[in-house]
């Protein structure tokens, strides 16, 4: 389960009135156009079990500027049929949701072809989830946790909309490193998979660094190249594994043994 984040000073959590959509604007009102030569704002739809939480958080994406929100899910069944018909750009998906759990809601999406712009960001409770990391390999685009501030959940969108992953590193190897410790999960520095074994060793160099939290730009300097150079690696690798995204990487990474996690000494 969710738990809102708290809301911006002067403001509180309140649930939807009577007589108010709980998708967004009420009904029959229509979101201002963008002012000409602005970018148009991003479409999010809200996917969550409790309408309460959906309310704190089509509240808090509302007051942006640049998002408008055009759904809001109780279910995962919900938010897969909403993403198509609502042509969502962005999904944040509850995980633990009934009747389709947020993982195989992003699994779908990420599989169905006229969905294939939409991004999801995944929510939740605890940051050592090991779920978040098959939400990952399903396509997710990054995770946020439920004590993300108001800012920082407007700032996740903004860059996952923007077709960037969010991984915060910390969290990411806690999550790797307690699924590595599963009896079915690939021993670390174990053989690497075909795909894996595809990349030149300049690729796994810089596939290393992405899976460390590096961007472009840091990989570049890292490594003493251009960040274009560095780009077109990064893209090359996702071509070759069929990753979605950087987010997809890191798992290949970490599941590979190519990179090891540092904190196994730290409890689950």
């Amino acid at each position: 389960m969710t738990t809102p984040p708290d809301p911006a000073p002067g403001t509180g959590p309140v649930g939807p009135g009577p007589g108010t959509s709980p998708a967004g604007p009420p009904s029959g009102a229509t979101a201002p156009a963008p002012a000409p030569g602005a970018a148009a704002p991003i479409r999010v739809l809200l996917a969550d079990d409790q309408t309460l939480v959906r309310s704190a958080f089509a509240m808090l994406v509302s007051s942006a500027c640049d998002m408008d929100v055009v759904g809001q899910a109780g279910t995962g069944r919900e938010a897969v049929e909403l993403a198509r018909t609502a042509r969502a750009d962005l999904v944040v998906m509850d995980i633990r949701m009934p009747d389709l759990d947020g993982i195989e809601a992003t699994r779908r999406i990420a599989a169905d072809e006229d969905l294939a712009g939409v991004k999801v960001l995944v929510l939740t409770t605890y940051d050592t989830d090991e779920h978040i990391v098959e939400a990952l390999r399903a396509g997710a685009s990054g995770f946020l946790v439920k004590d993300t501030r108001p800012a920082e959940l407007l700032d996740a969108i903004r860059t996952v909309a923007a077709g960037e992953s969010l991984l915060s590193p910390g969290p990411t190897a806690r999550l790797i490193a307690r699924v590595l410790r599963l009896p079915e999960a690939p021993p670390p520095g174990g053989p690497a998979p075909a795909a894996l074994a595809a990349l030149s060793e300049r690729e796994r160099q810089v596939l290393a660094l992405v899976a460390r939290g590096l961007n472009n730009a840091e990989a570049a300097q890292t490594l003493g190249l251009s960040p274009l150079t560095a780009k077109t690696h990064v893209s090359r690798i996702m071509g070759k594994l069929g990753a979605r995204d950087r987010a997809q990487l890191v798992i290949a990474a970490y599941e590979s043994g190519l990179v090891t996690p540092t904190c196994r000494s730290e409890s689950p």
